[in-house]
């Protein structure tokens, strides 16, 4: 997937993250996502979730911090991930 995401720091930053995966669970909508898309650096992911109303104009995505949340969600994408080679 190569999607990129940008997100605003609440310094105002401005992040880049690229998209690895999307899934919808239970009507809310995460990103599994990453710091990098080169193959050469190691890259740190994290899991976004969707917090946007309907009708929105933009998206507005928090990370997932809620540990039980956390690990259902990984488990979620680890079972879609299982048979791609995700970099060592």
């Amino acid at each position: 997937m190569d999607k990129k995401i940008y997100l605003e720091a609440e310094d105002g930053e401005k992040l880049e993250f690229f998209v690895e995966e999307e899934t919808r669970i239970n009507g809310t909508s995460y990103l599994l996502v990453s710091d990098s898309d080169d193959e050469d650096e190691e890259a740190n992911a994290y899991i976004l979730k969707d917090m946007s109303a309907d009708g929105d104009d933009l998206a507005e995505y928090e990370m997932v911090e809620d540990e039980v949340e956390l690990d259902a969600v990984f488990r979620v994408f680890q079972q879609m991930l299982e048979d791609v080679d995700l970099r060592s």
